[in-house]
């Protein structure tokens, strides 16, 4: 056994990085699925709108890469905390906010990831500006809007996780809803 200059075992301590990186993973992966169907669910409907006046339009490789680049910009504001106050009030304000501060996360981050795409393919900054939220005014609004919805239940599993603890919610949602007593007996 090796010991680390903090007097960890080494051994344990590439498990628990190990461990960390599954971990962010599987997150990663749930965030980016949860988003594409949510963009997918947008993409369909825009589709099936555009075929009606004989537009076709289908971009669900971009979807894709979109959900996956939301994912993990939404990851990176909750490594910063963001988004976490509240935390005494009742669960809609904390889930307002973190929705609300995640939707400006997400503009600022898109826009400087379409800006550099821009300067890449020698766009105009203004053509890619306009490729973060389109280019009216009630476009910018209808996107704002429905990204702000999409956030609002991740917001809310989030915000019961600050008070259930993350894991307890998972086990609710995605294992077994009965009792455990070990949170039923938790001080409160």
């Amino acid at each position: 056994m090796t010991m680390s200059p903090g007097g960890e075992v080494a051994g344990h301590t590439s498990r628990k990085t190990v461990q960390k990186a599954i971990s962010e993973f599987k997150e990663l992966a749930a965030l980016s699925l949860y988003l594409y169907i949510c963009i997918g669910a947008v993409v369909l409907f825009k589709s099936a709108t555009l075929q009606q006046v004989g537009v076709g339009y289908a971009m669900w490789g971009i979807a894709a890469v979109k959900a996956l680049l939301l994912a993990k910009f939404i990851l990176v504001g909750r490594a910063l905390h963001l988004g976490k106050r509240f935390g005494d009030q009742p669960l809609i304000w904390p889930t307002l906010y973190h929705a609300f501060t995640f939707l400006i996360l997400l503009l600022i981050l898109t826009t400087f990831e379409e800006l550099f795409v821009g300067l890449l393919h020698h766009r105009p900054a203004i053509e890619s500006l306009a490729h973060v939220v389109g280019s009216t005014f009630l476009q910018a609004f209808s996107v704002c809007l429905i990204m702000f919805l999409i956030l609002i239940p991740y917001s809310a599993f989030i915000s019961l996780g600050g008070v259930l603890g993350e894991h307890e919610v998972v086990r609710l949602f995605f294992v077994s809803r009965a009792p455990d007593v070990a949170v039923r007996e938790r001080p409160v």
